[in-house]
């Protein structure tokens, strides 16, 4: 179909991610882009975010400065990159694509995409364990490395001793590093792994 617009219906986005809203068309013999718009209606009120026109590209909604943007150089795609999305950017977005035909009329296409952006699930950590036994010379540099994965932030802890007994804290980055081992260096160490 000549200048149709394609896209998707919902696209579902992380709180401080980043999503895009897929807007594009065949560029066509004869048909001059004469301006692009995004709009947002949230709250029954509809407020234009982004407009292409021959001055430029312009953001009008200040919220959205900094974090919107339209591929400047690919004939055809009009997708809204939206970055950092926050919670009330969640709503119903129209991709609108103004096209001049030689006879000087107008061609008018809409696109709406409705954005939801959702929190992501907290996840217990997971640890991964390394392997047991690191037989490793005196005066050696070596470190232990906490891999776990899980969200929100993870905050870890290094302990010398056994779980559940008497623990020494040593340190509290994924990673726990010596410089020059020592005999007494020689023992037991776990990782704690926990976000909130």
């Amino acid at each position: 179909a000549l200048l149709d617009l394609s896209g998707v219906h919902e696209v579902k986005g992380t709180w401080m991610g980043s999503t895009t809203l897929p807007c594009t068309y065949r560029p066509s013999e004869g048909f001059t882009l004469q301006t692009l718009s995004w709009s947002l209606e949230r709250d029954y009120s509809t407020s234009t975010i982004f407009t292409r026109d021959d001055s430029g590209d312009h953001i009008l909604l200040s919220r959205f400065r900094d974090r919107v943007s339209i591929p400047k150089h690919s004939p055809g795609d009009a997708s809204l990159l939206i970055e950092k999305l926050e919670i009330p950017d969640s709503g119903h977005y129209t991709c609108q694509v103004i096209w001049k035909a030689q006879n000087n009329s107008l061609i008018k296409k809409e696109l709406t995409t409705t954005v939801k952006v959702v929190k992501v699930p907290a996840t217990k950590p997971i640890i991964r364990a390394g392997q047991l036994g690191l037989t490793v010379p005196v005066g050696a540099r070596t470190s232990l490395t906490c891999v776990s994965s899980g969200s929100p932030t993870i905050r870890y802890r290094w302990f010398r001793g056994s779980p559940g007994g008497k623990a020494l804290l040593l340190g509290s980055q994924a990673e726990l590093v010596w410089d020059k081992l020592s005999l007494s260096d020689t023992g037991t160490y776990y990782c704690e792994a926990e976000n909130r």
